[in-house]
């Protein structure tokens, strides 16, 4: 019987570190041959270029298929179904399969498409891996309060008092093989052990859960889980088994151009301020430096921002500044673009 291709997903909030994880695990593959498909919520397509921009040897334009219009969860048959048979149908096939799902995504709908006739048969869930940004959790910064919240439904059990961020981080734990706590090197030991409390309140029991910075975890790990996860749905509980929808509505994307940008470090302080004062939840994109022949990456988490240099803009390229801006639904869009001195695309 022709062995079934591994795939894995990659799931998490905003900014938790998914790419990170996925670039280390492109740069030290163990031999094998990986498809990416990523999944982005707003309309740049920032991760695959943050992917097969790298540099990494073997990382090919044509394994990384991205899906920039919703949500892999909301568009399997639409979308995500022909990108799994068109990666089988390369010859040779890939060795292993991972898709990075958007912030926003709830997985389980995407486990259950890998048990449809046209890919069961190819492919099988090797193991869904939640990347949890640790600071945040240690926080509370993208989770309402576990003990409130309980207590309220206990009040009035006919009233849903989660927000939408409860609701995915729950989504993401309780649907994992392995639970990844990102930027350990952000927290000390009472901040990581709030972290992994955190977490342990939705945690499956037979699940672990991980500690690594800057997403670089042994691929050991990430891969040759073998759970099987398509075959294994009623063990992960999910909001949607009871028929909830799950409503994008709930959050808003947008991009913004700033041109040629002669002060970088300006920029970050204002992607810092709309993020305090608007509500921001997460901004990516590329900056284009006055007098820099490369573009410079910005990833930001509320008020936590990364910027570096990781390539020189192409000959087909227009260097130019736009950054993806994500928040709940209501975002002051020109407010936000004020603070950042930019205007909406």
């Amino acid at each position: 019987m022709q062995r079934k291709i591994p795939a894995t997903i990659i799931t998490g909030f905003l900014g938790a570190g998914k790419t990170s994880l996925i670039r280390h695990l492109v740069s030290n593959p163990g031999g094998r041959r990986i498809a990416l498909v990523i999944n982005e919520f707003g309309d740049l397509g920032v991760d695959r270029d943050l992917l097969t921009g790298c540099g990494i040897p073997g990382c090919r334009d044509e394994d990384v298929v991205e899906l920039a219009n919703g949500c892999i969860c909301c568009t399997v048959a639409d979308d995500f179904l022909p990108t799994i048979q068109t990666i089988l149908a390369q010859d040779p096939p890939p060795d292993h399969i991972v898709i990075e799902t958007s912030g926003l995504a709830l997985p389980k709908p995407l486990v259950k498409a890998f048990g449809w006739p046209e890919i069961r048969n190819r492919v099988t869930v090797d193991g869904v891996v939640a990347v949890i940004d640790g600071r945040a959790a240690a926080d509370g910064q993208f989770a309402t309060d576990p003990e409130a919240v309980q207590a309220a439904r206990e009040q009035d059990p006919n009233l849903d008092h989660e927000s939408p961020l409860e609701e995915l981080f729950e989504e993401q734990i309780q649907c994992a093989d392995l639970v990844v706590v990102n930027k350990a090197d952000l927290l000390d030991d009472a901040a990581m052990a709030a972290a992994h409390r955190h977490v342990g309140r939705h945690l499956r029991p037979e699940v672990k859960t991980v500690n690594c910075r800057d997403g670089a975890l042994d691929p050991a790990v990430l891969l040759g889980i073998d759970a099987a996860a398509e075959d294994d749905l009623a063990a992960r509980p999910s909001h949607v088994d009871d028929g909830e929808d799950h409503d994008h509505d709930d959050f808003d994307s947008f991009v913004v151009r700033l041109g040629t940008v002669s002060d970088s470090d300006a920029v970050e302080s204002r992607i810092r301020q709309a993020a305090s004062d608007h509500g921001v939840l997460r901004v990516k994109g590329f900056l284009h430096v006055a007098g820099k022949p490369m573009r410079q990456a910005v990833q930001g988490v509320g008020g936590r921002i990364q910027r570096y240099f990781d390539r020189p803009w192409q000959g087909d390229e227009t260097p130019d500044s736009r950054l993806v801006i994500i928040g709940e639904k209501g975002l002051d869009r020109a407010a936000i673009a004020g603070v950042l001195n930019a205007e909406i695309v």
